[in-house]
């Protein structure tokens, strides 16, 4: 094998690789948007197979303004539930934690000035 038989691999094998990025990201949003009805889901599709090039670059054509939104709002989703399932998990609620630090300080485990520490740092989240 020659140094250009090399490069040309390495450079066949880049396209390849960001072709089939640019297919899965195709395909993820594909599922994402809701507008699409599922039969018209499912010409997309069988047109990747047929045609990949083209049919990626149409749908990048039609449907690329809304893939970045549709991007964003899955991430925020995702972001959002995972924050709710912490705060589920952990059970730290404000409050939860106002009545821990007045428990602590019932015991006389802290003083009035940690108290209020607490209890303003459980109201700042």
């Amino acid at each position: 094998m020659s140094f250009w038989d090399f490069v040309w691999l390495i450079v066949i094998s880049f396209g390849f690789v960001a072709y089939l990025i640019l297919l899965f990201i195709i395909l993820t949003d594909l599922f994402r948007d809701h507008k699409i009805s599922g039969w018209m889901k499912a010409v997309w599709i069988i047109f990747l197979f047929i045609f990949p090039l083209l049919t990626a670059l149409a749908y990048l054509i039609v449907h690329g303004g809304g893939m970045a939104k549709r991007q964003q709002e899955a991430a925020t989703e995702a972001q959002q539930q995972e924050t709710a399932y912490i705060r589920k998990v952990a059970g730290t609620s404000p409050a939860q934690q106002i009545a821990e630090a007045q428990a602590l300080l019932d015991k006389g485990t802290i003083t009035p000035a940690e108290y209020e520490q607490l209890k303003a740092k459980a109201l700042a989240h």
